[in-house]
């Protein structure tokens, strides 16, 4: 299936995951709305929407880039309806933004718990609420969030509960959605990897340079995105997926060329996955 001609309003765009799958997308000659916050760039993150869209011409793909903050829900619903307006429809949303904050209950100060709430759950929620009636209306629609899947195991809430509770809560929408959207042939899935991806986020909040040569690139990213976005959205919904095991799914097993830093076999397992 085609990518051509097809519109994705991608979250967090401007650098990371969001733009490795906004520009593999764009490879095929999709329309690409990259919808992020960044209009100048930070020295310490790289990338803005400005940016992120001429690469994403580059890459052959037509792109809108349009300053939002999910967490303001009326700023969502217009970006949703320009990017419509401008492309004359959509037909993928990926809600990639997110926030994160590995603290203990003790040490969550109430501004941290609510950005992440705020973005990850609030913020995506009411962007697919958005995007809906056109979705209804599009090609092969499919809402992709980056989320794990859900475990019950408490070693996945005890060392960070408050960041737990809102990627899961990330994974119940699109699981939530899939039922509820599948009499309109509208995909919902979600997608997350196995160890840790060399993003910003890592070399800044997590682990630094050390994480980051012991990661993926994005790349393995946009890469299962393409695979899962070229499935027929009435029959593939409601899946919680992991990178390795959808690409093993498509006859791919050397993830070699995904290394950070080529050559390494020795990557850091990704948080809620055993």
């Amino acid at each position: 299936m085609s990518f051509h001609n097809k519109t994705a309003f991608i979250t967090g765009a401007s650098r990371g995951i969001g733009k490795a799958i906004a520009l593999k997308l764009a490879a095929e000659g999709a329309n690409i709305v990259i919808a992020a916050k960044s209009v100048e760039e930070n020295p310490k993150l790289g990338g803005t929407i400005f940016s992120a869209a001429e690469e994403v011409e580059a890459a052959g793909g037509k792109a809108l880039a349009i300053q939002l903050d999910i967490r303001d829900e009326a700023a969502s619903k217009a970006a949703i309806e320009k990017a419509a307006a401008h492309f004359g429809g959509i037909d993928i949303l990926i809600n990639n933004a997110s926030a994160i904050n590995l603290t203990p209950t003790e040490k969550t100060e109430p501004k941290r718990y609510d950005l992440m709430h705020s973005i990850n759950v609030r913020g995506t929620f009411f962007l697919c609420q958005a995007a809906i009636p056109f979705l209804a209306k599009g090609t092969n629609p499919h809402i992709l969030n980056l989320s794990p899947p859900i475990s019950m195991k408490p070693k996945w809430f005890a060392g960070h509960l408050a960041y737990t509770m809102s990627k899961f809560n990330m994974s119940m929408i699109a699981y939530g959605l899939a039922a509820e959207l599948k009499p309109q042939g509208i995909a919902a899935n979600a997608l997350w990897p196995k160890t840790t991806i060399a993003t910003a986020a890592v070399n800044n909040l997590l682990g630094g340079e050390m994480l980051m040569k012991m990661s993926r690139t994005p790349e393995i990213l946009a890469d299962c995105a393409w695979y899962i976005l070229r499935r027929p959205s009435a029959t593939c919904t409601g899946n919680f997926f992991l990178d390795e095991d959808l690409l093993a799914e498509e006859g791919i097993t050397d993830l070699s060329g995904y290394a950070y830093v080529p050559g390494n076999t020795n990557f850091y397992r990704d948080l809620f996955v055993d």
